[in-house]
């Protein structure tokens, strides 16, 4: 049985020298790049699977509901893995369907609707809704260590920290 080691959320997904450190982590073999787009379009499912091949970890690269499919049916096979998505809606998806977690990292989410999205940290905004769906998977799901860093020699911010910006 697999599982996920580390899960990320971060809008560049497999990228520099972040991918190569984190791949690195202890008992990650794999790297699942969950994304419907990048999965549809072949020729950037080729881009991320050499990129993630210069980790020296097999790169996968799925839609969500592939996730979802390859959780259920296998229990991911042997594959520890990182799990990268753009988004906190497609991590909220994939938890909430029954794919577990412990850490999740939020790396990089870009400024969308200056009204509603909040600079969080350094590389984050977010919105209030995406806010909810972490305080969620954290008090609900399980996910017991949500954190917010870009890249592995920065700082940390925490959930709570994140949340008391929204008044969450």
């Amino acid at each position: 049985m697999g599982k996920v080691n580390l899960a990320r959320v971060d809008e560049r997904l497999i990228h520099g020298q972040v991918m190569m450190t984190l791949s690195q982590k202890s008992g990650v073999n794999s790297i699942f790049v969950v994304d419907e787009v990048v999965a549809k379009d072949k020729f950037m499912r080729e881009l991320y699977k050499n990129a993630g091949s210069r980790t020296g970890q097999k790169t996968i690269v799925i839609t969500p509901e592939k996730a979802k499919f390859y959780w259920n049916e296998y229990d991911f096979k042997d594959y520890n893995c990182i799990l990268i998505t753009k988004t906190v809606g497609v991590i909220y998806d994939l938890v909430t369907s029954g794919l577990p977690m412990k850490e999740l990292n939020i790396g990089g989410i870009a400024q969308k609707n200056p009204e509603t999205d909040l600079f969080v940290t350094k590389s984050v905004y977010l919105n209030k809704e995406d806010a909810q769906k972490l305080k969620e998977l954290n008090e609900q799901y399980g996910v017991e260590d949500i954190y917010f860093q870009a890249t592995p020699s920065a700082p940390k911010s925490t959930l709570k920290e994140v949340l008391g910006k929204f008044d969450l």
